[in-house]
């Protein structure tokens, strides 16, 4: 969940990319969604279970499989001791999560277990580290979510910024009408947006003096070219931002896909805090919305060495009678 109440003494909040999938994760093994999780970009690794786990994986969705046996995504399941659990590559999306029950128990630094590269703070995970786990108090497993369509780009709602007058109105509407794509330029800094046409100036974009930045913001920089930042933006700065978009729609943008299509609609401070306000809802009622995981006979490679119909009686009949 990262570190807040540091952006004063230059730190900015960080942790996930993504923060519904770290609910998703948080739900799909009723625990508590502050206890720490992996992330992983573009792709995943081999990991093995020194004892028996609880998992579950949520976000981008990659191919995923426990000791060769294909497992379903946004889902969790039970991985015994000695599993070899391979992650590999993203077929949609861009940060996937693992999530263990008990959480990752690494040592907390500012009050979090948050990698936060741009100020070095954490450990990236490496071949051959051990990562400590939790307590685990909860034993559900084979539960699922539905997939949420947040990891192939789409519509945006943006709040007006600091500088978001200072564009010229015919700038601002070209704005939202803009067919964006994402770039494959971005980190979790900031995202960068290609489009076609002229870039969107600002006439006093070389007298704003360097202030405060949130993740979110969409910072317009000198030749009019859009970045929204993410998790680990810096903390001030001197860009001209044309608005700000809604802490909810922030993971469709982290998510984007290269190329994948994003457009932003300007949402009045108040619309956008309802907004906000009832999304924060529905994350903190997630889990109600887990369902047990039903395997897809289609899936299933040895279904007919399953014994799917057994001990049936009649209470007429009898195997003796000729008649």
């Amino acid at each position: 969940m990262g570190r807040p109440g540091f952006l004063a003494k230059g730190l900015t909040r960080g942790g996930a990319a993504d923060l519904r999938a770290v609910y998703e994760g948080a739900a799909l093994l009723r625990q508590s969604a502050d206890l720490a999780v992996l992330e992983m970009v573009g792709t995943g690794g081999t990991f093995e279970a020194k004892e028996p786990l609880r998992i579950a994986l949520t976000g981008a969705a990659m191919t995923v499989a426990v000791d060769g046996e294909t497992v379903a995504w946004n889902a969790s399941h039970m991985m015994p001791a000695g599993a070899k659990l391979v992650i590999g590559p993203s077929r949609d999306g861009t940060y996937g999560y693992l999530h263990i029950g008990g959480g990752f128990d690494t040592d907390a630094v500012l009050g979090a277990r948050a990698t936060h590269q741009s100020v070095g703070l954490g450990d990236l995970v490496s071949a051959g580290m051990i990562l400590p786990v939790g307590p685990d108090k909860g034993r559900d497993v084979g539960m699922t979510l539905a997939r949420d369509p947040r990891f192939g780009g789409g519509d945006l709602r943006i709040v007006p910024s600091m500088q978001t007058e200072d564009f010229e109105p015919t700038i601002r509407d070209r704005f939202e009408e803009t067919a964006f794509r994402r770039d494959p330029r971005a980190n979790r800094q900031g995202v960068r947006l290609d489009s076609d046409g002229d870039g969107f100036s600002n006439p006093k974009q070389l007298s704003i003096v360097s202030e405060v930045i949130v993740p979110g913001d969409i910072q317009i920089t000198g030749d009019g070219t859009p970045f929204v930042l993410i998790a680990e933006c810096q903390t001030t700065g001197g860009y001209p931002r044309i608005g700000t978009v809604l802490p909810c729609d922030l993971p469709r943008v982290a998510q984007a896909p290269a190329g994948a299509p994003l457009r932003f609609t300007f949402v009045s401070l108040a619309d956008g805090a309802a907004i906000q306000a009832r999304a924060d809802a529905d994350l903190r009622r997630m889990g109600r919305s887990v369902t047990p995981l039903v395997r897809d006979p289609h899936d299933i490679k040895d279904l007919l060495s399953y014994q799917l119909v057994g001990g049936v009686v009649s209470a007429t009949d009898t195997p003796l009678d000729e008649g």
